[in-house]
């Protein structure tokens, strides 16, 4: 077994999700059901142990699991969601982190931080500076994984909803991005890609991915360097901004 993979089933009102920098398309509920249980199967068939989060019928957002729980080591960073009617999905986040037996931390005051933001790649943390996540969040996250050896890097995002909307990482520590989104500079490096959905992949082991099927061309691309690429369709998910490392948090 690899791990523990967190998921959250669709609330009814998905439809109702919060739309930011694309236009609002119509979502078909009975699909995203099907393709979040293709998802479920996916990481499952990987090896990862998944769970629910309880489900959160009254917030349309919910889903996105990942915007609500951070994950470092056994440390539980519960965010103080950039979209206030997001704030209530916190509370089953700490339900699950706690049954888990993880330590919990949280972001709170006037500090706004959506887990999405968040791009853990060894020692350090990429923090998308942006819409949902501001500066005091930046600074109450460095000090609290400061103690874990962590270094917390800002990015500014341009254009984007969250960082991870704009670049992941590879297993082998490489990033995939549509840099046009990103303060130039503050990544070491990274393979540019055409596709929206080919800059959001899933680490599920050592060489293996987890990406959109919205992105064939980075697909096969990955699949050509080598590494063992796993396609889930996630359209109606898409149309709310959402992505593949939206829908999980991996412990």
């Amino acid at each position: 077994m690899t791990g523990v993979a967190l998921v959250r089933r669709p609330s009814p009102r998905l439809a109702e999700g919060l739309v930011t920098h694309i236009d609002r398309a119509p979502v078909d509920f009975d699909l995203a059901v099907k393709q979040h249980d293709a998802y479920r199967a996916t990481l499952a068939a990987a090896g990862w142990d998944v769970r629910d989060v309880e489900a959160a019928e009254e917030h349309p957002d919910s889903v996105f699991i990942e915007d609500a729980l951070i994950v470092c080591e056994d440390l539980a960073i519960l965010p103080r969601s950039g979209a206030p009617e997001r704030r209530g999905e916190r509370a089953g986040a700490e339900r699950a982190a706690r049954e888990l037996g993880l330590r919990i931390a949280s972001i709170d005051g006037s500090a706004t931080l959506d887990g999405g933001d968040v791009l853990q790649v060894g020692a350090t943390i990429y923090v998308g500076r942006g819409g949902r996540t501001n500066a005091d969040a930046i600074r109450q996250l460095r000090a609290l994984v400061a103690p874990l050896g962590r270094t917390v890097v800002p990015v500014a995002l341009r254009g984007v909803l969250h960082l991870k909307s704009a670049v992941t990482a590879l297993p082998d520590g490489t990033f995939v991005a549509l840099p046009e989104h990103l303060e130039p500079g503050v990544f070491p490096s990274f393979r540019p890609v055409t596709e929206e959905g080919g800059c959001h992949v899933v680490v599920l082991g050592e060489e293996t991915v987890l990406i959109s099927a919205s992105a064939p061309r980075t697909a096969d691309h990955l699949t050509d360097l080598g590494f063992d690429v796993h396609t889930v369709d996630i359209s109606e998910f898409e149309k709310l901004e959402g992505c593949v490392t939206c829908l999980s948090v991996l412990v």
